[in-house]
């Protein structure tokens, strides 16, 4: 480079200086970068997060004789409800071996509302754990449920044990890095579709002549 060059080099200020080097930038790079911070955001979440197991216990409704066998259907849904609240939990939380708080936060019960069958299921970074709870909640439920027998001719009777979890429930590593990546490709187009286009000239600002008033006044 000579010396002339080099005077104009620096002699530009530095905000258009700043501008050119932007320029050579590709205009997508906000897709790439997404990707790779979302993958990367993904497999260390995937990696640092304990893996957790799910065991689900069954119970049913059976209609007394004599009863309305629609009857068992609402009821299986309106056990269902009842089966996370504190009076039931408080009476497994003693066979469980866990407090009521963590019941509440990884017990789910669930039903269809074409057959009288409640599904507990329960949630747990260690599988015996998990199976435990999803029994005992069972369990109290039904206990609760025979309480009100006379009163709604409805028994609810254990359908099936839980079965201890041999593999997880949660997604793992790898999963969790593909999600991040598409999560983190989506951001990136958002943020290249919300971009403002470039001006196709440069960006050196010009100075308007004088008009001819002013030069004769000059």
């Amino acid at each position: 480079m000579t010396e002339a060059a080099q005077e104009r080099a620096t002699s530009r200020p530095l905000g258009a200086r700043v501008d050119a080097r932007t320029r050579r930038v590709p205009r997508w790079w906000p897709l790439p970068a997404g990707i790779l911070l979302g993958a990367l955001a993904g497999g260390v979440y995937g990696g640092v997060s304990a893996p957790q197991y799910t065991a689900t216990s069954y119970v049913i409704a059976v209609p007394a004789k004599g009863s309305d066998p629609m009857s068992a259907t609402g009821f299986a849904q309106a056990y269902s409800k009842v089966a996370t609240q504190v009076a039931v939990l408080s009476d497994a939380q003693v066979a469980a071996g866990v407090p009521v708080r963590t019941l509440r936060a990884d017990v789910r019960a669930e039903t269809s509302p074409d057959a009288p069958m409640v599904a507990i299921s329960a949630s747990s970074d260690r599988p015996a754990t998990a199976t435990a709870m999803a029994d005992a909640v069972a369990r109290a439920l039904t206990t609760n449920a025979q309480h009100a027998k006379k009163d709604t001719h409805v028994e609810l009777l254990r359908f099936t044990r839980a079965v201890q979890p041999t593999e997880p429930s949660s997604p793992s590593a790898a999963l969790t890095t593909l999600v991040g990546a598409c999560a983190g490709g989506l951001l990136g187009g958002l943020a290249l579709l919300l971009r403002p286009r470039r001006e196709a000239g440069g960006s050196t600002p010009t100075v308007p002549a004088p008009a001819a008033g002013d030069r004769d006044g000059a």
